[in-house]
């Protein structure tokens, strides 16, 4: 655990970013391994907000191609291509199949969305449709690590998609990929800049308070202490709150039009097992994206464009929860779609750029960097991206940032695995490598895999640590172990309980979170981060109210903060 406290008053950086989100921590990396002296925080955890929600892909955008956008197409592709080599651990490919309902449909609208002349895209036909594909796999040609696109007819369909609307006359099938842990990349991210470069530092659950003159004041928002840190160059990667952090800094802007998306996780086995791995892509009647795939034995489904002015308000309703599973079930009349199969519900809002544009869905997902100045000092205001295209944005605001403080780029981060995805093993290696990591910690073979699929090769350094002290598995849920969540709660920046819960695992998301599980982690985190059982109670309550209300989790939690006595069952 690191707190305000372990940066010292008065303490010189070259930049300070402010907001840990992907962006922020993305940049954080780059910068460090650039040897650039740089302090991060967050008024929250690493990789909350927007870069918490999103529908967890690693997509090149084909939508994308309707309104033009090749030149962000081709940097999403091939992102995407080098985050399947460089964080294997956690992004993989992802078949991805387009229902077809007509032949010719789409063509007119196509034109008028390419030369911005508006229009919903409420029917995408086979020839649009192949007409984008083909475009879309030559853009992606850079770094190709996944086969082209391919089209199937009917009567193919009908075997493959039983349950499919009848009016569906084809598919067409290309690959994208997926990110299974988006938050612990983020975490993964600023441990490697932390490692690499020791003169750096993270803080979380700090906010700015002042800007002046070069000084920028800071507080503990657990712990109430303030610090006065010098910045040459701040970076304002906030996100949604990126109008309200400059405020705060004394340089008022509108750069943000933000947009809600929701999404929905549900126990729906049949047609869990229909996918079969697959994710389905699909335009709806009122002209936007839905999706729906196979996630941690559950599936999940995208999602909602819904434009929001208090970022701090983003929950999923129930009348987008309605939407998302209407729209589902009218592409599967075959099966039961209801809400009582929704488990776990999130939204988030994009930091999109503040525009006039009447659909929320034609906004640009490019990136803007604003530059405006306090004094002699350089603030520079993240806009927009999105998860896939995290390192090179990342790359390219290093690169200016460079050149500000006069430092040369000595380090590309293209070729550059990340975290649990350094030494990580291709198909052909991973029995062979599976087979040592179990024989060298004395784990049984699952145990091994499950390690490895969590945290990649930095599953060695949890087995490692595990192995000094007697371990057992947790009684509420055997698939974790007591060290492994030590580990974490010592090594992993870890602040509060709910960082554990929703960001460093996959135990809420997953569907794995009930009032005990909640009770046994706030046990072990408690007692390797000093609390005593008031406070764990307080932090089981607060993460068990978070679910409550921003996930949907049903059911009242059997404990006060008063009578924590249930801690020691």
């Amino acid at each position: 655990m690191k707190t305000l406290s372990a940066v010292p008053d008065n303490a010189e950086f070259d930049v300070v970013i402010i907001g840990a989100g992907i962006n922020g921590a993305g940049l954080f990396r780059e910068l460090a391994l650039q040897g650039v002296k740089t302090l991060i925080l967050d008024r929250s955890d690493i990789c909350t907000g927007a870069s918490c929600a999103p529908s967890r892909l690693i997509h090149g955008g084909i939508k994308y191609l309707e309104t033009g956008e090749f030149k962000l197409v081709a940097q999403s592709t091939l992102e995407r291509n080098l985050l399947l080599r460089n964080a294997p651990h956690f992004v993989r490919p992802l078949p991805t199949v387009l229902p077809i309902r007509t032949w010719l449909g789409g063509i007119v609208t196509s034109f008028r969305r390419f030369l911005n002349l508006g229009g919903k895209m409420t029917d995408r036909g086979a020839l649009v449709l192949e007409v984008g594909l083909q475009i879309y796999d030559f853009l992606g040609r850079r770094a190709r690590v996944m086969p082209r696109h391919s089209l199937s007819l009917s009567q193919k369909t009908r075997r493959e998609w039983p349950h499919m609307a009848k009016d569906v006359v084809a598919t067409a099938q290309y690959y994208d990929a997926a990110i299974t842990q988006p938050e612990r990349l983020g975490y993964e991210c600023v441990q490697d800049a932390l490692e690499t470069a020791p003169n750096c530092e993270a803080v979380t659950y700090v906010v700015p308070e002042t800007f002046q003159s070069g000084q920028l004041v800071l507080r503990d928002v657990l712990t109430d202490e303030v610090k006065t840190v010098k910045a040459r160059v701040l970076v304002n990667a906030g996100g949604a709150w990126i109008d309200q952090i400059n405020t705060i800094l004394g340089n008022p802007t509108k750069y943000i039009g933000g947009t809600k998306g929701s999404h929905l996780l549900l126990k729906h086995d049949d047609l869990f097992r229909e996918l079969k791995g697959r994710m389905v892509y699909f335009g709806t009647p009122d002209g936007r994206i839905c999706l729906a795939y196979p996630f941690f034995g559950h599936v999940l489904v995208g999602s909602t464009d819904i434009r929001i002015d208090d970022p701090d308000k983003a929950v999923c309703t129930d009348e987008e929860q309605d939407y998302m599973l209407r729209m589902l079930a009218d592409l599967f009349p075959g099966f039961h779609i209801g809400s009582e199969q929704v488990t776990y519900r999130y939204s988030g809002v994009r930091p999109l750029p503040a525009t006039n544009a009447a659909d929320p869905s034609a906004i640009s997902r490019d990136h803007i960097v604003h530059e405006d100045r306090l004094g002699a000092t350089p603030v520079l205001s993240l806009v927009g991206g999105k998860w896939t295209t995290f390192r090179g944005l990342g790359e390219e605001v290093a690169d200016r940032v460079l050149a500000l403080l006069g430092y040369p780029r000595s380090t590309s981060t293209q070729e550059l695995a990340i975290g649990g995805g350094r030494g990580f093993p291709d198909a052909d290696q991973h029995t062979a490598y599976l087979d040592r990591f179990a024989s060298s910690f004395g784990l049984p073979r699952p145990r091994a895999s499950v390690l490895l699929d969590r945290y990649g090769t930095l599953a060695r350094k949890i087995a490692g640590f595990c192995q000094e002290a007697a371990d057992a598995p947790l009684r509420t849920l055997p698939s974790y172990t007591r060290r492994e969540l030590m580990f974490i709660a010592e090594n992993e920046l870890v602040r509060r309980l709910s960082d554990v819960l929703y960001r460093r695992t996959t135990i809420a998301l997953s569907g794995a979170m009930t009032p005990a599980v909640v009770l046994e982690v706030a046990n072990i985190i408690g007692g390797t981060l000093g609390w005593d059982e008031r406070e764990a109670a307080r932090q089981a309550q607060d993460a068990w109210r978070e679910g409550q209300q921003r996930h949907n989790l049903q059911g009242e939690f059997p404990l006060s903060a008063e009578t924590p006595e249930i801690l020691k069952a």
